[in-house]
């Protein structure tokens, strides 16, 4: 993860969130982290907007306006093809940093 590893491990759970889902709401990207990871992960909607803003001028996501389950007007996000390429970068690099973690983990 070339940035900050928390900056790009958020990138990354929204990322494989929109590849796992189709197109979602924030409140949707939130709900299903929380949900996905057991509740041991949350994502604040402070950090979250910010990141989708940012992925969306990178041209990783792209968004419409449309209507929530609830009938609220909603921007959806949807996976582009750099987004998923990106996703597949951010799931090996992530991976090296927890295969490091583990061996130091080990180391004493």
């Amino acid at each position: 993860m070339a940035k900050n590893d928390l900056q790009g491990t958020l990138d990354l759970l929204v990322l494989k969130t929109l590849s796992q889902m189709g197109a979602m709401h924030g409140y949707g990207i939130v709900l299903h982290v929380q949900n996905a990871s057991a509740e041991l992960l949350k994502v604040e909607e402070g950090s979250l907007y910010p990141a989708l803003h940012r992925m969306e001028q990178t041209g990783w996501i792209v968004s419409e306006w449309g209507l929530t389950e609830t009938n609220r007007k909603a921007k959806f996000y949807k996976l582009t093809a750099a987004g998923r390429k990106q996703m597949r970068a951010a799931e090996e690099s992530f991976e090296l940093l927890v295969k490091g973690v583990r061996a130091m983990l080990r180391y004493a």
